[in-house]
């Protein structure tokens, strides 16, 4: 499996929306069809209503996604952690 970020607009309640979504999936196609799941079950969003605008393969130590990070923990323990920057405590 590849890690992907999925981009597009979805009805949100009453408004559209821009969304962008980390998960893991086999190709752009699963990765497109588990953003429709994922859409229509979390805002009751019909698959005609989502549009989405971009599909990449993206590096998963970059991801904040929880679902990307469980599902590549040990690859983002081996090569050291994660990239994202986390924010200082004051």
């Amino acid at each position: 499996m590849k890690a992907y970020r999925v981009t597009g607009i979805a009805p949100f309640g009453s408004m559209r929306q821009e969304f962008s979504i980390d998960l893991p999936a086999d190709s752009k196609a699963d990765a497109e069809h588990r953003t429709y799941s994922i859409m229509g079950s979390r805002h009751k969003a019909n698959r005609r209503a989502i549009d989405i605008n971009s599909v990449n393969e993206i590096d998963p130590r970059t991801s904040k996604e929880p679902r990307v990070t469980h599902h590549f923990r040990e690859e983002i323990a081996a090569a050291g952690g994660s990239i994202t920057s986390v924010a200082k405590e004051e």
